[in-house]
């Protein structure tokens, strides 16, 4: 168990305690919502998973889970008891998940932040301020992984974000337990409300099973933070001082192929979280190193758009939900191709990084909380020198003011250039409108608008965004209407835009029955979905597509899937300007139409071997194309896991042949929830690069962790065939340390 530190008295000025005296304002409990109290004891408890202790005998339960599927609003086929205890310090979560078949409980991985959706699980959430639109979300499984997140905009989530907290899982001959600690110095809360949301969820992944303790709908995900009960006697709790202090001591070795020798590096960092009230968070960063993030997925562009990477850095992930802009950086399903048009006012990873290149960050600040029923966040981040660079001050505000029951109106504004010069500034606002109880009351409808403007040295005119989305994401039937104008100029140096001087008008929508006993399917897909890029300057069409995930997309209550079966996608793209589409390889200036067919099955991703197999053909810009895609992953459960990922296109076109190709192999072995290995290589045949990766990550304990890379790059040799020369050798080595007062 981690070590406690006893609470002690706040010392505060009086301009903070002012600025966050005002509670936040809670939204009142969806009519119907199940309550349950928390027991308060005094008694010790052991984080163990064995659930032994008095007090839990002592503490009712919650009462009994739902179905959400197979058998929406039934008793579940195996019961699970909820009991839920507090001290000063922690709040106690303990479950038991009674199995009468503990041989088929699935729980293939333990290492922190794992992908837990093909897996036996409990999935938690809390809405500490009751305002239904954010929480902090917390899982496991039966081999005891830690995995947390933050929930946002009542359904989006940030899962790269990480906490202080601990769970313990045992198994039996009865199924298994889980018993979590979640320290009251990790969370943010209103200091004087006895009441949060909360909503808990158990997965047996074998019987394709679901049930939650509330909003147990299949119109509703778990993510959406208004479906969610209340749990009460919660009044009292405090984070002591509130202040978390991490030094940590980082060093890094470089041995470039042009110098004979290698250098080395090494500096002493701080970052210090400070909760002055419990509605406000203050973070601060000093000599930041990120050597310990996983490295970027490879890509090959065949598009003529920039490519989005997401944000992986800790100190950027806190509280980064309430940075979050719209539904403009939300990317297409999984189903469709995704249409390059993001648009992102304020993205992080601008900050720190330039054209591939680390630029240090000396000093950070970041102050975010909530007065009243506003959310607010601040940003302030002083970059250092780099190469074709000067110091940079760059600054983010945020602000969202929640409306009704899940909905707000916000604005933003960002101020610095990271990569230029030139001052640059972008503000803009954003209206979010939704319910999940529109028709009949059980159903989900989301209004998004914004605009924004961004100011940059030199340029006036045609640099604005703006558009409206309309959503009705449920079960059984899904729509949607995009609207969205990026002008020419639009240009938001501390953000993301994936295409410009272009007006897209998107529609569609999807028909998802659920057949009773039909080849024991659990649900059937099919649905057409428009896209349309006009360009603003000369009012013609760009491109669009047609794109029909139908008639077979069948998922089985095995886990396996048909994803697609000659789902056709019709293009037409019009180039303005020679396009560029590989290496020798130049599109002339013209219009082109196109039509791809889709094919993809896959196996169930619970099983230790699991395969998924991709094939798209036919017609490709000026000739034809094949693009294959494969997946192979081996797993020894929990500790072990190796997977190979091969994604190449094969085209023929009339200016010239070419071939992409991305190579992956990952190599993972995690000794305990712990201390976990990973392994990445990566190859492709566009920068000729091979790359790997070596990471060891040891959590000493929560909050404590000792991180070791090793990267190598080799590049190919053309002259040579397939040799490969060494480029650049690394090695990382960051050690951290919290001190929680």
């Amino acid at each position: 168990m981690t070590q406690r530190l006893t609470a002690r008295g706040r010392s505060l000025p009086a301009a903070l305690l002012l600025a966050a005296a005002p509670l936040a304002a809670a939204v009142p409990a969806p009519q119907g919502a199940r309550t349950a109290p928390v027991t308060v004891i005094t008694t010790p408890i052991q984080v163990d998973g064995r659930l032994d202790e008095e007090a839990w005998r002592r503490a009712p339960t919650i009462g009994e889970l739902v179905q959400r599927e197979p058998a929406t609003g039934e008793r579940p086929t195996e019961r699970t008891d909820v009991r839920l205890l507090r001290d000063s310090e922690y709040l106690y979560i303990g479950v038991l998940c009674h199995d009468r078949e503990p041989d088929g409980i699935v729980a293939n991985q333990m290492a922190r932040d794992a992908g837990l959706g093909s897996e036996d699980r409990i999935e938690i959430v809390l809405d500490t301020y009751r305002d239904q639109q954010n929480a902090f979300y917390f899982a496991t499984n039966p081999s005891g992984a830690l995995v947390d997140g933050l929930l946002f905009a009542n359904g989006q989530s940030n899962m790269n974000w990480d906490t202080i907290w601990e769970v313990r899982t045992q198994r039996t001959d009865q199924g298994w337990s889980a018993e979590f600690a979640i320290p009251f110095k990790s969370l943010s809360f209103p200091a004087a409300r006895s009441a949060w949301g909360f909503n808990i969820a158990r997965v047996i992944q074998r019987k394709v099973e679901e049930a939650r303790w509330s909003g147990a709908r299949l119109e509703t995900r778990f993510a959406q933070v208004s479906e969610a009960g209340e749990i009460t006697n919660l009044g009292g709790i405090t984070q002591g001082v509130g202040v978390d202090v991490r030094p940590f001591l980082a060093g890094r070795w470089l041995h470039v192929r042009e110098r004979s020798d290698g250098t080395v590096t090494g500096r002493p960092g701080l970052d210090l979280f400070y909760n002055p009230t419990p509605n406000l968070k203050i973070s601060a960063t000093a000599n930041t190193d990120f050597g310990e993030t996983e490295v970027d997925a490879r890509q090959i562009n065949l598009s003529r758009f920039s490519l989005f990477f997401p944000e992986k850095r800790a100190f950027f992930l806190e509280d980064a939900g309430v940075f979050a802009f719209s539904n403009t950086a939300v990317s297409a399903p999984a189903f469709l191709a995704p249409t390059r048009f993001e648009v992102i006012p304020f993205f992080s990873r601008r900050i720190g990084l330039l054209e591939g290149r680390e630029v240090p960050v000396d000093v950070g600040l970041k102050l975010t909380g909530k007065i009243g029923g506003t959310d607010f966040g601040f940003l302030n981040v002083r970059t250092g020198a780099a190469p074709r660079v000067d110091e940079k001050d760059l600054l983010v505000a945020r602000v969202k003011h929640n409306l009704f029951e899940q909905s707000y109106v916000g604005a933003i504004v960002t101020s610095g250039n990271p990569a230029e010069p030139g001052s640059s500034r972008t503000v803009g606002g954003d209206l979010r409108l939704a319910t999940s109880r529109f028709l009949d009351g059980a159903k989900n409808l989301v209004f998004n608008a914004y605009a924004l403007k961004s100011r940059n040295a030199g340029v006036s005119g045609k640099d604005a965004s703006y558009g409206v989305s309309v959503e009705y994401p449920n079960d059984l039937v899904e729509l949607e209407f995009v609207w969205r104008e990026v002008q020419e100029d639009f240009r938001p140096a501390l953000g993301f835009v994936g295409r410009r001087n272009l007006r897209l008008l998107r529609v569609g929508g999807r028909y998802n029955p659920r057949p009773e006993r039909f080849l024991d399917l659990q649900q059937m897909f099919m649905g057409v979905f428009y896209n349309r890029f006009t360009r603003l300057d000369t009012g013609e069409v760009e491109s669009w597509n047609l794109h029909i995930p139908a008639p077979i997309d069948w998922h089985f209550r095995s886990g396996d899937a048909i994803h697609a079966v000659m789902w056709p996608t019709i293009h037409y793209e019009r180039l303005v300007q020679p396009f560029r589409i590989a290496p020798g390889v130049t599109l002339p200036p013209g219009e082109y139409r196109f039509t791809r067919w889709r094919n993809r099955v896959a196996t169930a991703a619970r099983r230790r071997l699991q395969v998924s197999l991709g094939w798209t053909l036919g017609a490709y810009w000026s000739g034809r194309a094949d693009e294959v895609g494969a997946n192979v992953t081996y797993r020894v459960p929990p500790w072990f896991s190796v997977s190979f990922d091969a994604n190449q296109t094969f085209a023929r076109l009339t200016e010239g042949n070419f071939v992409a190709r991305i190579l992956t192999w990952r190599v993972n072995y995690t000794a305990s929830p712990f201390l976990s290995f990973s392994n990445l290589v990566q190859y492709d045949n566009r920068s000729r690069n091979l790359g790997w990766q070596s990471r060891v990550r040891w959590i000493v304990r929560p909050g404590d962790d000792f991180f070791f890379v090793f990267s190598q790059g080799w590049i190919q040799d053309p002259e040579a065939g397939r040799r490969f020369v060494a480029e650049e050798r690394k090695l990382s080595a960051k050690l951290q340390y919290t001190l929680r007062f």
